[in-house]
């Protein structure tokens, strides 16, 4: 039998070996729960290390679709794919077979595939598979010099030529650029710092341009870091860009615009996601009297279901480079948040042209301070051959179910007494303010209606009317250039 005095000797020895801050109940369940804890999170990471192991065993990376008849991988005509390697040449090898075939797929495999520019041609479809990466080369040396567009004169930026696209392509049919997500990076970040240096003599070039062609389909990939715009479809007809990722830095990538449809015809946008270094989107037609006489419109265009953020400039913006003309012009389904401006229209004397019959509609404004702004004295002008008696018309523009919080100007709309605003309609808007002044929807030689309660308040240059269509109070003219607020 234990001797008694034996065993509670023992417990006093083993109490000395515990931490007396472990002998509260309270502690000893607290650390019971972080050790449980602990061991939890290491069997989920290593069942989840598991999962990947079987996945990647049981489902490799996705097999790639055959879209035409005739398929080519970009490797066999002796690309690299380490990010070191330059593959201008197997580029335009593949595409030269598929131009001598009439037709074909070139598929760019994973890997990282650097190349200088490169053009595409028709019937063509270029497929980027997942963790596939084409990388522009930083080097403008290897980037080949273009006309000027004929639309704008002389260059956006310089006078002279112009640095063509890193995937280019004229007067093309039937061009398909898709894939699984994979990726076309213009490594832009070179060309930034020296355009802000003023190192650069031509007018930087955008990531992708078709110029003079139709029937595109763009979808599935991501495109970033731009040298200058990233998507510029220009004097183009038929052209769907849909699902994809366009993205640069918020800030000191300038000029780095996501989608620039510029004098194009029968166009659809939608179900992407846009975070750059200038406007989401900006449709274009042309710059002062060179847009004018090339006289080339953009109309037809539908742009829905997007994301998009821009500290610099807007989400979706018209011009201002408009002299052809814009009308026609469908917006709806779009979340524009953390940024400068929402929805921008711009134009000044000199453009001419007309932006008409717009539709804006289902928009979120969420931390954006100026949501909807009309700007009619935008002064960028290519040269002074310019006509400054060349007056835009800005008319018909509707917007319908405006929504948002953290807004600090809801609405900011200034023509002038040469560039009146016309038959501008609101109806169906609720946006949340952070502007405490009282003037914060702004209005200045502009005519138009409101249909039903808005919040906040409309300015008094417009009708408003009920629901019903009774006129609740007729507009009283009040055009000022006394501004709250720098939109």
């Amino acid at each position: 039998m234990a001797d008694p005095f034996k065993l509670q000797h023992r417990k006093l020895e083993y109490k000395r070996l515990i931490p007396s801050f472990l002998l509260s109940h309270r502690t000893l369940l607290t650390v019971l729960w972080i050790v449980g804890f602990i061991l939890i999170v290491v069997w989920q990471r290593t069942a989840v290390e598991r999962l990947l192991i079987y996945r990647g065993m049981a489902s490799p990376t996705r097999p790639i679709p055959k879209l035409r008849p005739l398929v080519f991988n970009l490797s066999d005509f002796g690309a690299v794919g380490d990010g070191v390697t330059i593959n201008t040449k197997a580029f335009e090898k593949a595409i030269s077979e598929i131009r001598k075939q009439g037709g074909g797929q070139l598929n760019v495999e994973p890997g990282h595939w650097l190349t200088a520019p490169f053009n595409l041609t028709s019937h063509m479809t270029l497929f980027l598979a997942e963790n596939a990466v084409i990388l522009g080369i930083d080097d403008e040396s290897y980037w080949p010099l273009l006309p000027p567009l004929p639309s704008y004169g002389y260059g956006r930026e310089r006078r002279g030529p112009r640095y063509g696209s890193l995937i280019h392509g004229q007067n093309l049919k039937d061009v398909v650029i898709t894939g699984h997500n994979g990726t076309i990076n213009g490594q832009g970040r070179s060309w930034w710092e020296k355009y802000r240096k003023k190192l650069l003599n031509h007018t930087r070039g955008p990531l992708l341009q078709l110029m003079w062609s139709r029937d595109i389909y763009i979808s599935d990939v991501t495109f970033r870091d731009s040298p200058f715009w990233t998507l510029h479809p220009y004097d183009c007809q038929n052209v769907v860009i849909r699902n994809v990722t366009i993205l640069a830095p918020l800030t000191e990538a300038p000029n780095t615009d996501g989608i620039d449809p510029d004098s194009c015809v029968d166009m659809v946008i939608e179900d992407s996601y846009i975070s750059v270094g200038d406007d989401g989107v900006a449709i274009k037609s042309g710059w002062d009297q060179y847009g004018i006489a090339y006289s080339r419109p953009s109309s037809n265009i539908t742009i829905r279901n997007l994301i998009v953020r821009s500290m610099i400039s807007a989400g979706v913006s018209i011009g201002s480079e408009m002299s052809g003309g814009v009308s026609n012009i469908i917006v709806e389904n779009l979340l524009i948040w953390n940024s400068k401006r929402g929805i921008r229209i711009k134009t000044s004397p000199g453009r001419g042209g007309h932006i008409r019959h717009v539709i804006y509609r289902n928009l979120t404004l969420q931390n954006v301070r100026v949501g909807i702004v009309i700007k009619t004295d935008y002064n960028e002008h290519p040269d002074e051959g310019y006509d400054p008696n060349a007056l835009p018309v800005i008319e018909d523009i509707s917007f319908t179910g405006i929504r948002g919080e953290g807004v600090r100007i809801p609405a900011r709309i200034y023509g002038s007494a040469e560039i009146p605003v016309q038959n501008i309609t609101f109806q169906d808007m609720s946006v949340g303010i952070t502007y405490k002044k009282k003037r914060i929807f702004q209005c200045s030689f502009v005519q138009g209606r409101v249909i039903g309660k808005i919040f906040p308040a409309p300015c008094e240059n417009l009708d408003w009317y009920d629901d019903g269509g009774k006129l609740i109070r007729q507009s009283t003219k009040k055009n000022t250039k006394d501004l709250d607020y720098d939109g």
